[in-house]
C-alpha cells in the first residue's frame, strides 16, 4: 500500500506531500490540473491497492483543502429554529459521467457562492450505474478538488429504502440490509441519509396512526442504528419519509401521525437526535409519467398541500421542512415556487441523465450500442402496453454501469459540450432555487471537522436493484 500510495503521490509532482496523518498542499494550483483527472479515474478504474491508494490520497486532500464530506444538519437545525430561510436545497442524484457532472455542478456553485447542495446517490443506483459509496465519495472530492470547491461537501444517501415485497418475506432480513449499506456509505463518506420506509405504510388500517406504525418504528429504529455509526464530531442529518413517491398525496394529518409516533419510538432508544426533513408526496413520480410518444407527461404538483406540510414541519417540530421528490422533469417555470413555499428540499435526477443520453453531441454509435443493449438486457423493465419509446425512456437507465467507461472514455470536446450544458442547467436550478450566496449560511452553521483515513477499505455491500427507489 505505502508504494501505490507514493505512486499516486508523485503524480502531482511535489505540490502534494505525506505527513503523519495525512497530507500538506504545497501548491494548490497542482489539484486543478491533469493530475487529478489521473487520480479520479485511478480511484474508479484501476484495481487493487492502486485504486485504494487513489481513493485515500482524494479522501486526504479533501481534508486538507475544505472540500470535505459534512453534515446538512447544523443548516436544517437553523432553519428548524426560523434563523435562515428563503432557499430550497437541490439534491442531485449524480448517475452518470459522475466526475464531469460534478465538476459542472460546482463550477455553478463557485460562480454563484452556493454551499446548500446535497450529491446524493440512491439504494438502486448504487446498483445499476456500479458506484459504490467509496468510490462515489471519492469522485465528488476530486471534482471538488479540480475545480478549486473548498466549502464542505454533502454527500447523501438517497432512498435507504426498505423493499416491501422482501419486507414481507424477511423483516428482520431485509431492514439488515438497508442497515448494512448505510454502514457502508457512513464508512465511506456519507453523512447524509435518507431512510425510506414510507414502503411500508398500510393504508388499510382504519387510523393514521396505525397506517404509519411500522414505517415510524422502522424508521426510528434505522434513526438509532444510524447515531451508532456516526464518526466523532459529526451528526448525521438523517430524513424519514411518510409517502412513497408517485402514491397517494401526503397530508398534514399524515405528517402528525408519523412524527408524535416516531419521536416516541425514537425517545424510547434513549436521548438521540431525530430526524431533520420529512420526505413527502405531492404529486410528482420519479423520473415524470412517460406519454406514448417517450416525453413526460405534465404534472400536478400540489403546491399549497407542500407548504402546509412544510410550514407544520417546521413550526411543530422543528424540523427544516418537507423534501420533494421527483422534480427534474418539472417545467423549468416551475422550480421557482420551491423557495416561495419555503420547500427545504427538492430531488433532482432523471433530466441530468436525459441531458447526456439525449445529447447532440453524443456519437451515434455509442448511442446505437446503448439501445442495442436495452433491448437485449432489459427487457423485463417493459410492461404490458409499452410503447417502444415508453419502455426504452424508462429502462435505458440500466445501461449507465455497463456502459460507464465509454461515457467516461468520450473524447474530450465530446465531454466538454455535455459538461457545458450540463453547467447551463444546474446554474439555471441554482438561481431558481435561490441557494446562490448560501456560502455565508454553510460557514456560519455547518461544522466539518478533519477525519484522516489509513484506508477507504468499506466492506461491500449488494444493493439492491429496486426500480421504485430513486428518481
Amino acid at each position: 500500500m505505502a508504494d501505490a500510495t507514493q505512486r499516486a503521490i508523485q503524480l502531482y509532482e511535489g505540490a502534494v506531500v505525506q505527513v503523519p496523518g495525512g497530507v500538506t498542499v504545497r501548491d494548490p494550483a497542482r489539484l486543478r490540473s491533469a493530475a487529478t483527472d489521473r487520480l479520479v479515474w485511478e480511484a474508479v478504474f484501476a484495481e487493487g491497492e492502486a485504486r485504494e491508494a487513489a481513493r485515500w490520497l482524494l479522501w486526504e486532500l479533501g481534508q486538507a483543502t475544505g472540500g470535505r464530506p459534512a453534515s446538512i444538519q447544523g443548516l436544517y437545525q437553523a432553519r428548524g429554529r426560523g434563523e435562515v430561510s428563503g432557499f430550497t436545497v437541490p439534491a442531485i442524484n449524480v448517475r452518470m459521467m459522475a466526475y464531469d457532472t460534478a465538476r459542472a455542478i460546482f463550477r455553478a456553485a463557485r460562480a454563484g457562492r452556493a454551499g446548500a447542495i446535497l450529491l446524493e446517490i440512491a439504494r438502486s443506483e448504487i446498483a445499476y450505474t456500479e458506484q459504490r459509496p467509496a468510490e462515489y465519495v471519492a469522485v465528488m472530492i476530486g471534482a471538488a478538488l479540480r475545480e478549486g470547491y473548498a466549502l464542505p461537501l454533502f454527500i447523501q444517501g438517497d432512498h435507504c429504502q426498505v423493499n416491501h415485497k422482501k419486507y414481507q418475506a424477511d423483516p428482520e432480513g431485509e431492514v439488515g440490509e438497508v442497515k448494512k449499506l448505510i454502514a457502508e456509505e457512513i464508512g465511506a463518506g456519507f453523512y447524509n441519509i435518507d431512510v425510506d420506509t414510507s414502503t411500508l405504510v398500510d393504508l388499510s388500517r382504519d387510523t393514521l396512526e396505525e397506517q404509519q406504525r411500522v414505517n415510524f418504528e422502522r424508521a426510528a429504529e434505522i434513526t438509532g442504528f444510524i447515531r451508532g455509526q456516526e464518526p466523532d464530531g459529526v451528526t448525521i442529518s438523517v430524513g424519514a419519509e411518510i409517502g412513497e413517491v408517485g402514491m397517494k398525496n401526503s397530508t398534514v394529518e399524515e405528517l402528525h401521525a408519523f412524527m408524535q409516533g416516531y419521536n416516541r419510538s425514537l425517545g424510547a432508544r434513549g436521548d438521540l437526535a431525530g430526524i431533520s426533513k420529512i420526505s413527502v408526496q405531492t404529486g410528482t413520480s420519479h423520473g415524470g409519467v412517460v406519454l406514448a410518444n417517450g416525453t413526460i407527461a405534465d404534472v400536478k404538483l400540489d403546491l399549497q398541500a407542500l407548504a402546509a406540510l412544510s410550514q407544520a414541519a417546521r413550526e411543530e417540530y422543528g424540523l427544516a421542512g418537507a423534501v420533494q421528490h421527483g422534480a427534474s422533469t418539472l417545467p423549468s417555470n416551475a422550480f421557482g415556487n420551491f423557495p416561495r413555499i419555503e420547500t427545504a428540499e427538492i430531488h433532482l435526477a432523471t433530466n441530468f441523465q436525459n441531458l447526456v443520453l439525449d445529447h447532440p453531441r453524443l456519437p451515434t454509435e455509442l448511442r446505437d450500442r446503448v439501445r442495442r443493449w436495452v433491448d437485449e438486457n432489459a427487457a423485463g423493465e417493459r410492461k404490458s402496453g409499452d410503447t417502444e419509446e415508453q419502455f426504452y425512456y424508462k429502462a435505458r437507465k440500466k445501461a449507465i454501469g455497463p456502459f460507464k467507461r465509454d461515457f467516461w472514455s468520450l473524447g474530450e470536446d465530446v465531454r466538454a459540450a455535455i459538461a457545458a450544458d450540463l453547467e447551463r442547467t444546474f446554474a439555471f436550478l441554482f438561481e431558481q432555487l435561490n441557494v446562490n450566496g448560501t456560502e455565508k449560511d454553510i460557514n456560519r452553521f455547518v461544522q466539518a471537522p478533519m477525519q484522516h483515513h489509513a484506508a477507504l477499505r468499506p466492506a461491500l455491500v449488494a444493493a439492491e436493484d429496486d426500480p421504485d427507489a430513486g428518481e
